[in-house]
């Protein structure tokens, strides 16, 4: 299997990209939603928020590494039989889906970080607060977290439902061009 991306194929570099964030903000999201209703008594507040909190950190890390690969070794063109909507649906998408990657992460950072504390990822190391305490910076960013992150719920159902379109019912083996064949 290649590395990079070819014209035609995607590399293993970033099918590791697209499956493990993939994979981890799933997780995540399950993760906010089951920690939403847990009490500051339950003896999984503390382990799943500092789940939570690591692989955010983790998943804004390879965000922002997946970008600098994309700079070094650019996509496939794989729109090349989709109508113009389509491709620009894609597009959009991708883009929405990463921009979510960036700022789901990092609002998550100024919530946990908005009382001068640093992040501590799965005690590995930490990533430092760059602002003091600030309750209105907090405030904001849990609104854009909460929304953002049921807002990516739903481009997530749309990316897979346009997959399996394009796989099921165009044919275009749009989805095993992201497999591992």
């Amino acid at each position: 299997m290649q590395i990079k991306n070819t014209k035609e194929k995607f590399g293993l570099i970033t099918k590791l990209f697209h499956w493990s964030i993939a994979i981890s903000i799933i997780a995540l999201i399950w993760l906010g939603w089951y920690m939403v209703d847990l009490t500051y008594y339950d003896k999984w507040y503390n382990k799943s928020l500092t789940w939570h909190k690591s692989l955010g950190m983790l998943v804004l890390g390879a965000a922002l590494l997946k970008i600098g690969w994309q700079l070094h070794s650019p996509a496939p063109d794989t729109t090349k039989a989709l109508k113009k909507w389509e491709r620009m649906s894609a597009y959009l998408m991708h883009k929405l889906l990463l921009a979510m990657m960036i700022l789901i992460p990092f609002t998550g950072y100024l919530i946990s970080t908005s009382n001068g504390k640093v992040v501590d990822i799965f005690g590995w190391f930490e990533i430092p607060a760059l602002i003091s305490k600030n309750r209105e910076i907090r405030d904001i960013a849990i609104e854009i977290h909460f929304y953002t992150a049921y807002a990516t719920a739903i481009f997530i159902i749309g990316h897979v439902a346009a997959a399996l379109k394009h796989q099921f019912i165009n044919k275009d083996s749009t989805l095993t061009k992201m497999l591992w064949r």
